[in-house]
């Protein structure tokens, strides 16, 4: 036989095979879940592309609504001072704390537009309304692909058997991008 050929005994071959076969397995988890956060990393990067768009429309917009409204000089700050927060956040709970504030102030500022009616006739600013809202949509779907792409990573990481391995090869959970104010859980109010 060609056990006895090699001077290895059937036990040794087969102890041999399992060995290889767990090789092979630790293999395949360890890379099937190194893709899986690559898959966050770049969901995360999409979202980060967006973000920078709206900040990169937010200023234009602020001085769109200063020409017509001088006096509303706080919801200007707050804008800007939100803006620069998201901007600075680093992390997904971070940013997702920013974003919300930075929400909140925008809300502020789109509500000036119905004290003004010339601002609200006015194209540019309806341009630019448009295009954050068009962005606002783009965050959305970025979000939730990016919750779909963690909870994808977050379940392959905790089940049997690859538990037994993630932690040992560093792979730790990533968090969700939550929303943190309540009062963004709530359906809006529509009135007619």
């Amino acid at each position: 036989m060609l056990a006895d050929f090699l001077g290895i005994s059937i036990a040794a071959w087969v102890i041999i095979g399992i060995v290889v076969l767990l090789g092979l397995f630790l293999l395949g988890t360890y890379n099937s879940l190194v893709r899986k956060r690559v898959q966050v990393r770049n969901s995360w990067s999409q979202i980060d592309v967006q973000l920078k768009r709206r900040y990169d429309l937010i200023p234009n917009l602020v001085e769109t609504v200063k020409g017509y409204a001088t006096h509303e000089k706080e919801t200007f700050e707050r804008v800007t001072k939100a803006r620069q927060q998201a901007i600075d956040a680093s992390g997904v709970r971070d940013q997702a704390q920013a974003e919300n504030m930075l929400t909140g102030a925008l809300r502020q500022l789109f509500a000036l537009s119905e004290a003004y009616p010339e601002l609200k006739a006015n194209q540019n600013f309806l341009a630019l309304q448009e295009e954050l809202t068009s962005t606002e949509n783009k965050i959305g779907f970025a979000r939730q692909h990016y919750n779909n792409v963690v909870e994808g990573y977050n379940t392959a990481i905790q089940v049997f058997p690859a538990v037994v391995f993630a932690g040992m090869l560093g792979f730790e959970r990533e968090p969700f991008f939550e929303i943190e104010e309540p009062g963004q859980r709530e359906a809006p109010k529509v009135k007619f």
